[in-house]
């Protein structure tokens, strides 16, 4: 019984090891994209007449999320990504959140804004976003810097703050999911 539960341990760990593995070997690859949610931003969406080009009245990077990002940057790095195309959306803790990674200079984008407290934005949004999507399905790895709600909007699947989603997208911004990150 014991060399059971021994062969299952080890067949886990080795099969985790592999999925991390599947994650970062997809993501070097062309074609390949990091749906990736802000770093950490204590609250609950935004501030009533918050402005989204005055930083002041957003909720915002903590330091612990400044820390969590630069984490994130360099496991990246590490993993060979350190020129990876980075996209973001226009809200402060996406921007931060990018600029903390310190990849390659964040180009903001609209399909990577927040439609949580917009849901009548939510279709122009989703559309945006898929036409970028399909724009990288054949260019170099990618890492789009966006909000819970346009990651399941697009995979289905809810993230926590500094977590994303890795997915293949086809010309049309439809996606393939790969793995979560971190894997």
């Amino acid at each position: 019984m014991k060399y059971f539960a021994f062969l299952l341990v080890a067949a886990l760990v080795s099969t985790s090891a592999a999925a991390d593995d599947d994650v970062f070997e997809a993501l070097r690859e062309n074609g390949h994209v990091l749906l990736l949610r802000h770093a950490i931003a204590p609250g609950f969406g935004d501030p009533a007449g918050f402005d989204v080009a005055d930083c002041t009245t957003q909720r915002n990077l903590s330091e612990n999320g400044r820390q969590q990002a630069r984490a994130i940057g360099a496991q990246l790095r590490d993993e060979g990504l350190k020129d990876a195309v980075v996209y973001t959306s226009y809200w402060c803790r996406c921007r931060d959140t990018a600029d903390e990674m310190a990849l390659t200079e964040a180009k903001p984008h609209p399909g990577l804004n927040s439609f949580f407290q917009a849901r009548d934005q939510r279709d122009e949004i989703v559309s945006d976003l898929r036409h970028l999507l399909g724009e990288l399905a054949n260019g170099p790895p990618a890492v789009l810097v966006t909000h819970q709600v346009n990651i399941r909007a697009i995979t289905g699947q809810g993230v926590r703050s500094g977590e994303g989603v890795v997915v293949r997208p086809d010309e049309t911004g439809s996606v393939h999911v790969i793995g979560s990150f971190p894997p």
